[in-house]
């Protein structure tokens, strides 16, 4: 089974070396990462030398986009539950240019590229349902949800992967004498990027935790269509997928 995990996750890094482009830009060096937006545009980043490291940037272009789709971001509670997805990726949003941004220096910059591609499929996901006609973030459903059926859970929890890139899980559920440690993602718009991030998360950090832990995606179907190929691709990497309008069939394999 370690062979056919360290196979996937070799698949993974060439897929990611293999689609990744580089251009100059001024000061900047841009970079194409394979993995797409709610568009189907390619997510860019922006480096450049900054002192004695590099400061990385995706130059507004996540708040601006969501911001310009009518997803209003100025509310104390939006606001809050932005601080805390991008502090739990080590990114931080610049007040003045309203670009997400972190640092890095020689030895860290593939773990803090990979956290800004990861802030800014996170702060995507998690409004990119969020215009005015929608009431809650569906994190805040998810997670009342589970105090209603008193679910106990840890939110928001980071764990080392293997290759080194830390990656959050949204509520990690304890073990019980009757059931194994759940481990869950919340996944608002599913997607193929939104995909390949959980099951490459799970599979990079499965060796840190107990062997028959369990990894779970909530998908968000209300109000559109999850393909079952979404469904088949978390299941094939041991991943159960959760539809959100049919989840009080979940209940009962969670609360104990």
């Amino acid at each position: 089974m370690i062979q056919d995990v360290e196979t996937l996750l070799n698949s993974y890094r060439r897929w990611l070396e293999d689609e990744t482009q580089v251009r100059q830009v001024d000061e900047w060096v841009e970079i194409t990462t394979p993995y797409l937006d709610r568009h189907n545009d390619f997510l860019q980043i922006y480096v450049k030398r900054d002192g004695d490291g590099y400061l990385l940037s995706d130059d507004a272009y996540t708040i601006e986009d969501l911001e310009l789709s009518g997803c209003d971001l100025g509310s104390e509670r939006r606001h809050r539950l932005l601080e805390t997805t991008l502090n739990g990726f080590g990114v931080r949003l610049n007040g003045e240019t309203r670009a997400l941004e972190t640092h890095a220096s020689g030895s860290d910059f593939a773990l803090r590229k990979h956290g800004l591609v990861q802030a800014m499929l996170a702060v995507n996901d998690l409004f990119v349902l969020a215009a005015p006609v929608v009431t809650n973030v569906f994190l805040d459903e998810v997670t009342a949800w589970l105090d209603n059926f008193n679910i106990r859970y840890t939110a928001s929890v980071m764990f080392a992967g293997n290759s080194g890139f830390g990656h959050r899980f949204d509520f990690v559920i304890p073990h019980s004498m009757e059931y194994p440690e759940r481990i869950v993602r919340v996944v608002n718009n599913p997607n193929r990027d939104r995909v390949q991030s959980v099951t490459f998360a799970w599979l990079d950090t499965q060796h840190a935790r107990p062997s028959d832990s369990r990894a779970y995606a909530i998908l968000n179907d209300s109000g559109q269509r999850v393909s079952e190929q979404v469904h088949w691709a978390l299941s094939s990497y041991g991943v159960t997928p959760l539809a959100w309008t049919t989840r009080e069939e979940s209940v009962d394999e969670l609360v104990r």
